[in-house]
């Protein structure tokens, strides 16, 4: 006659059901990686603040992610300090490195766009966003995108390259100016259009100086960049 197990089953077997708590989600992956990178590059850790500005995310957002973490036993932090965090082990999978992009705050005629003048800060992006290209971040003014998901103080990734296809969105230089629009080629006529139904597409004629600076290949929602004077020191 069979028999009969207790409640549970074996003890050696293991418990179906829920992951392990210890496995991580992708956006606490990326928390993780960031911290590691400012450490690495700082020589300390971000506050929840800076953490918040480097991932494009709100303060409480990153204060719960950094919380799963400690609980999961990633993190270890003193709860007296601000900057406390101690990266204790890492995941099992390799976590995607962070690349820092130079942010861009101010083109001038004739000036190259990533000119010592025009940097303001830096932005952390996905290697795999990113590539082996030569890239920048610049912040969006306005609402003329926002049909394309880009929003008034968005930061705008581009992959520097002088030329486009049709439908590319892109950073065009007119003059002085630097302009995130979408451009168009049609026949002999060239456009860069918003994607915004209340705004006009903007002819361009041969007459007119027109720059092609880079495409646009990832939009990040609001974050802030750090001061120059927080990168060299």
């Amino acid at each position: 006659m069979a028999t009969k197990k207790p409640p549970g089953g074996d003890a050696g077997n293991k418990r179906r059901g829920r992951p392990s708590i210890e496995t991580i989600t992708e956006p606490q992956r990326r928390v993780l990686a960031a911290i590691r990178t400012h450490i690495s590059r700082r020589g300390f850790p971000p506050t929840g603040q800076e953490l918040g500005e480097l991932l494009g995310i709100a303060p409480a957002s990153a204060h719960e992610q950094v919380n799963q973490l400690v609980r999961k036993g990633y993190l270890r932090r003193d709860a007296g300090k601000a900057r406390s965090l101690e990266v204790l082990k890492e995941p099992e999978a390799e976590v995607s490195d962070l690349v820092p992009v130079r942010v861009v705050g101010r083109v001038a005629a004739g000036q190259p766009i990533l000119a010592v003048e025009n940097i303001v800060g830096e932005l952390l992006v996905e290697g795999s966003v990113v590539g082996r290209a030569r890239c920048f971040a610049l912040k969006v003014t306005g609402d003329s995108m926002i049909r394309a998901g880009i929003l008034d103080g968005d930061y705008v990734v581009v992959r520097q390259q002088q030329v486009a296809d049709s439908g590319d969105i892109v950073v065009a230089l007119l003059g002085d100016e630097a302009t995130v629009k979408r451009l168009h080629f049609s026949d002999e006529r060239v456009e860069l259009r918003p994607e915004n139904p209340r705004l006009r597409p903007i002819p361009v004629g041969p007459e007119d100086d027109l720059r092609i600076a880079g495409k646009v290949v990832a939009v990040r929602r609001a974050a802030v960049p750090h001061a120059r004077r927080h990168l060299d020191g």
